[in-house]
């Protein structure tokens, strides 16, 4: 296993203590909407920090880009090193206690994600990838699904949450999406639904309004597991354009074809 995907899955696990030990007692949680029904918690923030902290004590020359404290004062863009951190990815599923949310570590490498971890602590499931060597879960490897049409597909999405105009342009995306496909899912992690294509519990997933570290790691890991991410428009700059397909190849092409017009 390459050092720095070690290391990340050690940052990961140290982060996934601390919001396991939190979930214990919900009721002491701390919460704030940054707006509205976007919240963070004081378990986010510390399980950023430490999971910075392993981070940057094995590579202290390294730059980072996390959700709560954004970027590093040493991110510029011709840093070599970025680590895109969602320390609780599910934020709202976590508060409530619905056991859907994760941990999500990327590595960029002059602008190229090589390292990947998203890690699940209500399963201890442990999703990883490194660019080339295929993508795991456990240890074991995954792969995406072998599904090859549309219609016979499971798809994740995520409604919008933050306003009402939102929700509206949603809303023929979905049922122009909810027609073709088997079904529609939104469990409420973006992160994890991606894992959840590269193993094949999905089919495919879209969304729009991601940010980078919503999809850094999980991008890598469905590539790594055979899959296609692009933007609404199929093409490659989705992780600051934040609209995002991620599908087996076949899927990815179909839904390209329904989601184009709403790029």
């Amino acid at each position: 296993m390459h050092p720095m995907l070690n290391t990340a899955i050690k940052a990961a696990r140290r982060g996934a203590t601390i919001i396991n030990r939190a979930s214990f007692d919900l009721d002491r949680v701390d919460a704030t909407e940054k707006q509205h029904n976007d919240f963070v918690s004081d378990v986010d923030k510390a399980a950023e920090a430490a999971i910075i902290e392993v981070l940057i004590s094995a590579y202290p020359s390294h730059a980072v880009l996390a959700e709560e404290s954004g970027a590093s004062s040493n991110l510029t863009k011709t840093s070599e090193y970025v680590w895109i951190i969602d320390p609780l990815d599910g934020t709202t599923n976590f508060l409530h206690g619905f056991p859907q949310y994760c941990v999500s570590i990327a590595l960029q490498h002059n602008g190229v994600m090589t390292q990947a971890v998203i890690f699940d602590p209500t399963r201890n499931e442990l999703f990883a990838a490194t660019k080339g060597g295929g993508a795991y879960l456990n240890d074991k490897r995954i792969r995406v699904t072998k599904r090859d049409k549309l219609a016979d597909s499971l798809i994740g999405t995520g409604f919008p949450f933050r306003s009402v105009t939102e929700i509206e342009n949603y809303i023929p995306m979905f049922k122009a999406m909810s027609g073709k496909c088997q079904g529609l899912r939104r469990p409420g992690s973006a992160a994890l639904d991606l894992a959840y294509v590269a193993m094949g519990r999905l089919d495919g997933f879209f969304e729009k309004g991601l940010k980078p570290w919503d999809i850094a790691a999980g991008s890598l890991i469905v590539t790594e597991a055979g899959g296609i991410t692009g933007t609404f428009a199929g093409e490659s700059d989705y992780l600051h354009k934040g609209d995002i397909i991620s599908a087996t190849p076949k899927v990815f092409a179909q839904m390209v074809n329904i989601l184009k017009p709403f790029a």
